[in-house]
């Protein structure tokens, strides 16, 4: 039984620690800076309005991100 329970709990640890990553949340009034290496997919604006893109970019570091609250949707 305490084999088990052992096996339990080291199991939940490494269930938890494969899955650490260094995240750092913004706060909606703060533009962020790109970092080097970025590839995401990315959203343009079109006639029928904003579009996801098929494939990934590379985003040059240094590139700011705002957040939609810094963009005049009429543009």
């Amino acid at each position: 039984m305490l084999l088990l329970i052992a096996a339990v709990c080291a199991a939940l640890a490494f269930a938890f620690a494969s899955g650490c990553s260094r995240a750092v949340l913004v706060s909606e009034s703060s533009p962020v800076r790109i970092g080097p290496n970025t590839r995401t997919r990315i959203y343009t604006k079109t006639d029928e309005g904003w579009r996801l893109s098929d494939n990934e970019v590379v985003v040059p570091e240094g590139w700011y991100c705002v957040p939609p609250s810094y963009v005049e949707e009429g543009r």
